[in-house]
């Protein structure tokens, strides 16, 4: 799977997801401070799944329907990093065909997938 991480991401998703074969861009390493449109539009270009845990994202994309390749919205504060990297591989494991065009909220216990956007 494509994914997208923007760099609110903890590094540890984003390695564990690489360790586990998915293709991940990160916003640290490759454009750190891009404004949230401009990471959108380039998760739009790569036709990949964004995991994000900014809150705007989610306003952005409803008042602006900017995506077409889903967006997880991460909301695991109080969990380790290892815990965090963790629950987001089992996530995708088990729901990532359904987030691909589906605005996703992941909390610690739950997964709310609002589809399509």
């Amino acid at each position: 799977m494509r994914l997208m991480a923007d760099e609110g991401v903890d590094r540890q998703i984003v390695e564990r997801l690489r360790q586990e074969g998915h293709e991940v861009l990160y916003i640290a390493e490759l454009d750190p401070g891009i404004t949230d449109d401009v990471v959108l539009a380039q998760a739009r270009r790569g036709d990949a799944l964004l995991i994000t845990s900014d809150k705007d994202f989610g306003e952005i994309i409803y008042r602006q329907v900017q995506i077409r390749s889903g967006v997880l919205l991460l909301r695991l504060a109080g969990l380790s990093q290892e815990r965090k990297a963790e629950v987001v591989s089992s996530c995708l494991k088990i729901h990532g065909e359904e987030m691909l065009s589906a605005f996703s909220v992941l909390s610690p216990g739950s997964l709310r997938i609002r589809s399509p956007i």
